[in-house]
């Protein structure tokens, strides 16, 4: 074993779950079996999939802090509270809106999509006498698909523009502005859409499918995908995550016998980077990724959530946090948002068996001045375009905060599409390929492990006839 250890300025971050009495207890999740975080958070709220009858509903709540910021809301939930009632079937998903923490679009089984907008009012009476819930009400209402919408997802720089998956297997993307027909139809997938998830600039869209095919569409254009490849060999659900500014994507997904795995993915040929094994366990394991280039992979089932750095092309581990209580959902609260003053690098909220509780991921420092060096700068709530200069072909970096000063400054700029694929692309073909081994069954193992080469090249060894080492079967 070496005696030398990776240098990392997060190699000591631990998770910090917070007080009982600083997250929610009493909380009615929804008991569906469509497989989503079942959680969501802006930079304010955060809302739940709600089990509740006649109907599909979700709870629209206060983001709690675990470093105990007064709330008005009780931590133990009464048995009413308002909430979003709108839908015939059970929401199957939800997602914030990253330009106003008061937005949020909720998908469902009835095959609607639709838009909410919270008054921080509907909060001011909690826990008063004579207290009435009132249940909000939508500001948008869009006839999605006949059949059930499963996943939601705001565009990351473009105002107004929204992506649905849908059970006719297919995403669309609407301009809320004009959400009569959706502006863009992306086609060609042959079962289930299990995640999906947009570029920091919102000029590419990547999904994954249950026919284990994982596909890079331009949205704009709509049609099939621009790159398709296989994807993890289980059926069983598999999630992807872009990995920031940088032309590679994470999934997470099982292996044909069942081995919990992430890979990594160059965006230009959707070459496999990297597998890892992490377990054999059951449950689908949610990706996030977070700027300070760390992967959090949180297993459903489990209370268990691991998270590594990302170096050239590896996946260091940092550490693991563990818990005994297990999470049927979990979500990140936005980079902008976070408490800086207690280096609070990200904070996940995790759903338990009747309850939220927040974990703050911190890197132990002595100063008590701003870190810069851990904190860079966060996607803003100012969005760099408008819908309908987003559908009319326009490109433009997203806008940054500086979390210490807060002001605004613009990501390096864009590459239009079609270069940020070919320029991926040649990265993918000048990468390192693996190195074949000798296919003869006569060599002996430690000779045929010398038998390799970059390319294909005679086998030197005792084969009465010389063949190329493809690591094919033996001849």
């Amino acid at each position: 074993m070496s005696r030398f250890v990776r240098a990392s300025k997060y190699r000591h971050v631990f998770g910090q779950p917070a007080k009982k009495e600083h997250g929610y207890e009493n909380v009615k999740v929804s008991n569906s079996a469509w497989d989503t975080n079942v959680i969501a958070a802006s930079g304010k709220y955060i809302s739940i999939n709600w089990n509740a009858s006649g109907g599909g509903a979700f709870a629209i709540l206060p983001a709690p802090s675990p470093f105990g910021v007064s709330s008005t809301i009780p931590y133990k939930l009464p048995d009413i509270i308002p909430l979003a009632r709108c839908h015939t079937a059970p929401v199957l998903d939800t997602d914030w809106s990253p330009h106003n923490d008061e937005t949020v679009a909720s998908a469902g089984e009835d095959g609607k999509v639709m838009l909410w907008k919270v008054d921080s009012r509907a909060f001011e009476d909690w826990g008063q006498e004579h207290w009435v819930p009132h249940d909000f009400d939508p500001v948008l209402r869009i006839d999605a698909s006949p059949r059930k919408v499963g996943q939601v997802l705001w565009h990351p720089t473009a105002q107004h523009v929204l992506a649905s998956a849908a059970g006719d297997h297919t995403v669309k993307l609407w301009d809320l502005g004009a959400p009569e027909t959706p502006k863009s139809v992306l086609s060609g997938h042959g079962d289930a859409i299990q995640s999906l998830c947009f570029n920091p600039t919102g000029q590419l869209l990547v999904t994954t499918c249950r026919d284990r095919k994982l596909r890079l569409f331009d949205p704009r254009a709509g049609g099939d995908a621009v790159r398709i490849t296989e994807g993890h060999g289980g059926i069983k659900g598999a999630r992807v995550v872009w990995m920031g500014d940088k032309d590679r994507i994470a999934t997470t997904g099982f292996s044909r016998m069942s081995d919990r795995q992430v890979s990594i993915w160059e965006t230009g040929g959707l070459g496999n980077v990297k597998t890892i094994t992490v377990d054999q366990s059951a449950g689908v394991v949610m990706p996030f990724w977070s700027d300070n280039n760390i992967l959090f992979l949180a297993g459903k089932g489990d209370g268990n959530i691991r998270y590594y750095e990302y170096e050239t092309d590896n996946l260091y581990a940092l550490a693991e946090h563990k818990s005994s209580d297990p999470q049927r959902g979990m979500c990140f609260l936005p980079r902008r948002a976070l408490n800086t003053h207690e280096c609070e690098i990200a904070r996940a909220y995790k759903i338990t068996a009747s309850g939220i509780e927040p974990i703050a991921f911190i890197v132990p420092r002595k100063s008590d001045s701003f870190q810069s060096d851990i904190f860079p700068p966060a996607p803003s709530a100012e969005p760099s375009l408008t819908s309908g200069e987003f559908f009319s072909g326009k490109t433009a970096p997203a806008k940054l905060v500086n979390l210490d000063s807060g002001a605004i400054t613009s990501a390096p700029a864009s590459v239009t599409t079609d270069a940020l694929l070919s320029s991926s692309a040649v990265t993918a073909a000048s990468a390192p390929v693996p190195t074949p081994r000798c296919c003869c069954a006569r060599v002996s193992p430690s000779a045929r492990d010398d038998c390799r080469s970059d390319t294909l090249v005679h086998c030197p060894h005792v084969c009465a006839r010389a063949h190329a080492c493809t690591g094919a079967a033996a001849h």
